[in-house]
């Protein structure tokens, strides 16, 4: 007598033909393979791969931000697509990872030196407009922006006022946005970028900062001042931006006025004609605004 011999191809056949047909009666399962476009028959084969699909179909579906994604990719979905007649499964972003992506990626395209971390999250919807004595500044980005993006702008600005107003989280604000559209820039804190002047890594710091297309130097006017930062560093970075027209814009709590009087004095006297040499390239830099207002960092 014959062993009895059982085909299990077609036990399992029939296993599976049974597991798709319960799959079929969740409707995500159902929309998932309908966009196929395919034979069952070729789908079989693939129900649960295509049951996790669903699984993290529906948690996006429930999802309302990308801090909460239960997938097994944060911000991505496992998706089948029928690739000429193949199914292939895929990860597809979500709109929060879409969004966190482009709000994220421009800081490749902005560099900061010595500056607060909370600057990268400035932009000009955030600036604050309720009071009236920013009014100025604000118009004067607003402008900016519209004008460097049609290839129009040539002047950056030197914006001086009191301690706190708000005036490199605007510039910031200014940079960051223009860095989402791939506008390269970068921040630098001037007393403690200078005081980095003996570091090895200064010589390639200060030739990126001269040469990049955006320049902000944030709180001149604060340093130490020496005759050595004064005409050898200062003053040929100037120069350099002066003579190929590049927009660099400058904060401090002093008036034009004030900081000539300030780079003025050094260990061997008062020097005011290099101190003059330095406000005549910011002057043929930057348009000047004042800017008073209440203090924000109280």
């Amino acid at each position: 007598m014959k062993p009895l011999e059982i085909k299990l191809d077609n036990f399992e056949k029939v296993d599976l033909d049974q597991s798709f047909n319960e799959a079929m009666k969740d409707p995500v399962f159902a929309k998932l393979v309908s966009k196929l476009k395919m034979n069952n028959k070729e789908l079989i084969n693939y129900t649960s791969m295509i049951e996790t699909s669903a699984c993290e179909y529906k948690n996006c579906m429930e999802c309302s931000a990308l801090a909460g994604c239960k997938n097994r990719i944060k911000g991505h979905v496992y998706i089948p697509v029928n690739i000429e007649g193949d199914i292939q499964f895929q990860y597809k972003s979500c709109k929060y990872y879409d969004k966190y992506k482009r709000n994220t990626l421009f800081l490749n395209k902005i560099k900061y030196f010595n500056t607060p971390s909370s600057l990268k999250e400035a932009t000009i919807g955030k600036i604050n407009k309720t009071d009236k004595n920013r009014f100025n500044t604000i118009l004067w980005i607003n402008t900016f922006y519209k004008d460097y993006k049609d290839g129009n702008a040539k002047k950056g600005l030197y914006l001086h006022g009191n301690f706190g107003c708000g005036k490199t989280y605007m510039i910031a604000a200014l940079f960051n946005d223009l860095a989402k559209d791939g506008y390269e820039s970068s921040i630098i804190f001037w007393p403690g970028f200078i005081s980095s002047a003996f570091q090895e890594d200064f010589k390639s710091k200060y030739e990126y900062v001269k040469k990049v297309p955006l320049l902000l130097i944030d709180d001149i006017g604060a340093e130490n001042l020496t005759a050595y930062n004064r005409d050898e560093i200062l003053c040929p970075l100037l120069q350099y931006r002066m003579d190929e027209c590049l927009p660099t814009f400058f904060t401090s709590n002093l008036s034009l006025e004030q900081l000539e009087e300030h780079l003025s004095i050094s260990k061997a006297g008062v020097e005011s004609v290099k101190a003059g040499r330095i406000i005549a390239r910011i002057k043929q830099l930057t348009e000047q605004v004042e800017m008073v207002s209440k203090n924000l960092r109280k």
